[in-house]
């Protein structure tokens, strides 16, 4: 396979400003919260809540710090074969022209960390880094743990709020009392928050941004059980526009078809194989034959993208251990061709690409 020796430039940071104002942010709550919180927690919620606190540390540090899955000359055969190409909206052969090596199945370039990504996601200005194949399961557990965090403080601190209110009002309740105006429901909360503001205002503040961390959370999940990537799903859209405009067509590619090894790899963990091939033409018009376009058989418009197979989508149980398991291989009946074994090895990364 083709690659020019040529090394990657140094894992350069954007600014950290985002970052830093989300740890600021974790931090100064907490120096809010917890002064007055902690006395009247129970011993089971001070447990849990030490375990709830502590956890967003943990997956911050492991999403900032690690290896996202940047590409190297040393790791390169290794991307390259974690991944099939699908000949939809990733083809071998094209080469990044900033890094100067084929881009493996799924890989993007960034612009801002001026690194190629193995099964690139997006890049995230709270850990001022790509999400990619090497901390994707970091970034998940990142946003569940602050989605719970969040959940639990709010409803903590709220709680705490409602005792301390009920000791001196005991009609208040949650939903307002048909017996109390609105005015004087909002007066008596007012009363409790103006009386411990430190703890009031971080209450108020997690119960807000809880529903958008859980959004966040859930649309993450949404792209692990359609087995796709935030920024393969902007080149889905791209194909959705070409099949609205009737430009897109596919046809069958054959099931055992010879790789070019000077292109792609020979063999990969993936369990699955393209069997179509998508492209688009500016016209409208069927491809013509002299373009030399792989596959066989008679093209096809295509209108619906659900019409157009995703090779990388296992069923949302296998495409959530291929983020949680990296290098987990789902290939056990295929064995891998020898010659490409030993490109494979000769080229192999010293230390685990994580």
């Amino acid at each position: 396979m083709s690659l020019r020796q040529h090394q990657p430039p140094s894992d350069s940071c954007a600014d950290p400003k985002c970052q830093i104002f989300f740890f600021v942010l974790l931090v100064g709550s907490e120096f809010l919260y917890l002064p007055s919180a902690w006395p009247r927690m129970t011993t089971l919620q001070k447990l849990t809540g030490t375990v709830a606190l502590v956890l967003p540390y943990v997956f911050l540090y492991l999403s900032s710090f690690g290896d996202p899955g940047y590409i190297t000359p040393a790791n390169h055969a290794f991307h390259l074969a974690l991944y099939p190409y699908d000949y939809s909206i990733f083809r071998p052969g094209h080469e990044c022209r900033t890094c100067g090596f084929l881009k493996p199945p799924r890989s993007k370039h960034c612009s801002i960390c001026k690194r190629c990504v193995a099964r690139a996601d997006h890049h995230c200005i709270f850990i001022n880094k790509c999400v990619g194949y090497g901390n994707h399961r970091w970034f998940l557990l990142l946003l569940l743990s602050t989605a719970i965090l969040c959940s639990y403080g709010g409803l903590l601190g709220y709680s705490l709020l409602s005792s301390k209110i009920k000791a001196q009002y005991p009609l208040w309740k949650l939903w307002k009392p048909s017996t109390m105006t609105w005015n004087y429901y909002l007066a008596v909360f007012g009363w409790a928050l103006q009386d411990d503001v430190g703890m009031g205002s971080v209450t108020l503040l997690a119960l807000l941004i809880s529903p958008m961390v859980w959004g966040l959370l859930a649309y993450t999940l949404w792209l692990i059980y359609c087995g796709t990537t935030t920024n393969e799903s902007l080149k889905w859209s791209d194909w959705q526009a070409e099949m609205d405009d009737g430009c897109a067509f596919v046809r069958s590619m054959p099931p055992n078809r010879q790789k070019d090894s000077r292109f792609e790899a020979l063999w990969s963990r993936w369990p699955k194989e393209t069997e179509q091939i998508l492209v688009a033409t500016q016209d409208g018009q069927l491809p013509t034959p002299h373009t030399n376009l792989p596959g066989e058989g008679e093209w096809e418009r295509v209108w619906k993208l659900k019409d157009v197979e995703n090779i990388y989508d296992l069923g949302f149980w296998d495409n959530l251990k291929d983020i949680m398991l990296p290098n987990h291989s789902f290939n056990t009946g295929r064995h891998e061709p020898s010659a490409e074994r030993r490109r494979r090895a000769k080229r192999a990364p010293r230390t685990s690409p994580l």
